[in-house]
C-alpha cells in the first residue's frame, strides 16, 4: 500500500510539499531553575545515536534539580513512540514524523516540545557500486526501514527528484542499524539509508560511501530535522515542573556541545560505545538544536496523508498538540 500510493502520487505530490525550509534555531538557555520541593520521577525513552549525546550529560543535574530522571533506552523511534502512548514513559525522542503519525492513529495524549538536531543525509553506497546520480539507483538493492525518521526523509526526496519507488529494489532491514551495515559489508545490498552512527561506520572502516549526490536531507516536505521530544499531556499537565526542568537541562547541556566539538564528540562516544575515533567523525556532520516548527510538522502530515502513507490528515491537528512554553520557560521568557 505505502510503496503503491508513493508511486500513484508521485508527480502529483510536487505541488504538496511546498514548505520551505527552516533555518536552526539556537537555543539561548535562561537562568538555573530552582529545585522542586519534593522530587519527581520522570521517565524517558532515548536512543543511542549521536545528535542525543546532551542526555548523557544531565542526570546529575536533574538530580540537583529534584527530578530524579529514569531513561528507558529503545533501538527505533517507532518503539518510544508506542510505548509513550502506551503510558509506560512520561517523555521520548522520537522520529520528526512521529507526532503526526500518533495522531493518526487516533493516539491524543501526546505533546510535541522541540527538535534535537539537523545533518546532511546522504544513501551510503557499498564501495566499487556506482552512486553519482539519482539514477544510478535504478535496479539497485537499497536497504530501507519503512516509517522511520528517515525513510520519511528519502521518500520525500525520491518524489520531489521525480526518481520511481519501484525502479530500484527496497529491501526491508529489521532491528538497529547495525543490520543495514552488516548487510552492506556483506554485500547483500548496494546501497543503505540509516542514522547515525551506521552512516560513517562503512565509510570510516572502508566498505562504504557517501554518496554525496545522493543526499536526502533537504525535501520541503520533511526538511533535515534528525529527531524531536515529545511528552504525554499528562505528564506536561502533572508533571510539569519537572519536564520544565529537564527542557531546561538538556538545552543546557546541548548548548554546550554545540559550542565544543571535542566535548560532543566525547559525549557521542559514551552515549554509543563507539571508539572515540568514530565518534569524532561521525559528529562531524551534527548540528545540535533544533529545526523543526509546528508548521513544517503540519506540511509533512499532509504530504504524506496525500501520498497514503498515514492514515489521515492530520496537519490541523499538529498546533493544538504543540507546546512552544516549555522551550519559551527553558530560554527564561
Amino acid at each position: 500500500m505505502m510503496r503503491r500510493s508513493i508511486l500513484r502520487h508521485s508527480l502529483a505530490a510536487a505541488a504538496v510539499l511546498a514548505a520551505a525550509m527552516l533555518p536552526m534555531r539556537a537555543y539561548a538557555v535562561g537562568p538555573e531553575p530552582k529545585p522542586l520541593d519534593q522530587p519527581v520521577e520522570l521517565t524517558v525513552g532515548y536512543q543511542k545515536v549521536g545528535h542525543l549525546a546532551p542526555i548523557t550529560l544531565i542526570s546529575d543535574e536533574l538530580d540537583k534539580l529534584g527530578v530524579k530522571l529514569k531513561t528507558v533506552e529503545f533501538a527505533r523511534y517507532a518503539d518510544a513512540r508506542t510505548a509513550l502512548l502506551s503510558g509506560s514513559l512520561d517523555m521520548a525522542t522520537v522520529g520528526p514524523a512521529d507526532l503526526a503519525i500518533a495522531l493518526s492513529q487516533g493516539a491524543t495524549n501526546v505533546v510535541g516540545i522541540m527538535g534535537v538536531g539537523s545533518s546532511k543525509k546522504y544513501v551510503i553506497g557499498r564501495k566499487g557500486v556506482k552512486l553519482d546520480s539519482w539514477d544510478d539507483l535504478k535496479g539497485k538493492t537499497v536497504a530501507i526501514a519503512p516509517g522511520s525518521a528517515v525513510w520519511f526523509q528519502f521518500a520525500a526526496t525520491l518524489i520531489e527528484a521525480g526518481v520511481p519507488y519501484d525502479s530500484f529494489k527496497a529491501v526491508n532491514i529489521q532491528g538497529g542499524g547495525a543490520n543495514f551495515d552488516q548487510a552492506l559489508k556483506k554485500g547483500e545490498v548496494d546501497a543503505i539509508v540509516t542514522w547515525e552512527p551506521f552512516e560513517s561506520v562503512p565509510v570510516i572502516e572502508g566498505y562504504g560511501f557517501f554518496a554525496k549526490n545522493l543526499e536526502y536531507s533537504q525535501s520541503k516536505a520533511v526538511g533535515a530535522e534528525l529527531g524531536m521530544l515529545v511528552a504525554t499531556k499528562d505528564a506536561v499537565e502533572n508533571k510539569r515542573d519537572a519536564v520544565e526542568r529537564f527542557v531546561w537541562a538538556y538545552l543546557d547541556a546541548q548548548e554546550k556541545l554545540a559550542k565544543d566539538p571535542e566535548a560532543f564528540a566525547a559525549a557521542y562516544a559514551k552515549l554509543t560505545g563507539l571508539a572515540p575515533d568514530v565518534a569524532k567523525e561521525a559528529a562531524k556532520p551534527i548540528t545540535l538544536g533544533s529545526v523543526v516548527t509546528p508548521e513544517q510538522i503540519e506540511n509533512q502530515a499532509k504530504a504524506f496523508a496525500d501520498l497514503g502513507v498515514i492514515q489521515k490528515d492530520v496537519s490541523g491537528d499538529i498546533a493544538e498538540h504543540w507546546d512552544a512554553s516549555l522551550v519559551d520557560e527553558a530560554e527564561g521568557k
